[in-house]
């Protein structure tokens, strides 16, 4: 199973939206500073999840919501 997913990083006191398909995985990963922009982040916290049965349609919701670039849009989808 696919998951968009959307982290927030209290020291930016920004969002990130991403799509995987191991979710667990990809949190230990975004928090050890495996990527270069969410290494300045850490720690991340996982605020919003949906799931997908592909991982070509969690990757279509996270361009959607990432279209948008409305942080209320994204403070909306996790309320």
């Amino acid at each position: 199973m696919a998951n968009c997913y959307i982290l927030y990083s209290e020291k930016l006191n920004k969002y990130y939206v991403g799509a995987c398909i191991d979710l667990d995985r990809r949190l230990y990963e975004h928090n050890i500073g495996h990527s270069k922009f969410t290494s300045i982040g850490m720690p991340w916290v996982l605020k919003h999840t949906e799931f997908y049965d592909t991982l070509p349609l969690a990757k279509k919701r996270e361009q959607e919501i990432k279209k948008k670039k409305s942080r209320k849009y994204i403070e909306s989808l996790i309320a």
